[in-house]
């Protein structure tokens, strides 16, 4: 019977562990918002990580997160690096592509809890007397990644993040 019953589990482990190797070597995560303002109103909120203090949800995760801003005060060579709790983690921003009022491409790293190396993009187009801001993040899938992913929906997890980022971003720009 405990044979039969450890053949069952590890039967179950590989098996999870061939599925997760079979998922995508990369990822995305997207999400849109329409802002009834400028671009040149909103991109100085989304080039300037000091603004970020205000409007990103990362934030409110740790009262206590240390905070380290170097670089240029805003756009291309700005950077942002932080240390915060267990699910704040540590890491870095940098801006590495900045076309004024129309995208921003920022380089992250991840340290804690987990390595990793992504690139967030914004952009904005103008239409009307409104803005739609899109927000994504993509990068490599490590093995480690999909497991994960069986289990966790990186698309619900930080795509709800940026769902409530983007509707902050908003109610700024439109004050």
């Amino acid at each position: 019977m405990l044979k039969a019953l450890a053949l069952v589990v590890t039967t179950l482990i590989v098996g999870l562990m061939t599925y997760a190797a079979t998922r995508p070597d990369s990822f995305r995560v997207e999400r849109a918002i329409i802002i009834n303002a400028s671009p040149e109103k909103i991109f100085p909120l989304i080039d300037d990580f000091h603004s970020w203090e205000e409007w990103s949800p990362w934030e409110k995760v740790d009262p206590a997160v240390q905070r380290y801003y170097s670089g240029a005060a805003s756009g291309k060579g700005a950077v942002y690096a932080w240390r915060g709790n267990k699910e704040l983690g540590q890491g870095r921003m940098e801006i590495i592509e900045t076309t004024p009022t129309d995208s921003l491409i920022i380089k992250i790293d991840f340290i804690e809890p987990f390595p990793a190396h992504n690139t967030i993009k914004f952009t904005l187009h103008s239409e009307g007397n409104s803005t739609t801001v899109t927000q994504a993040m993509y990068g490599p899938s490590p093995y480690i990644s999909k497991l994960i992913g069986v289990f966790f929906s990186m698309d619900t997890m930080v795509g709800g993040k940026f769902e409530q980022g983007l509707t902050s971003l908003k109610a700024m720009a439109e004050r």
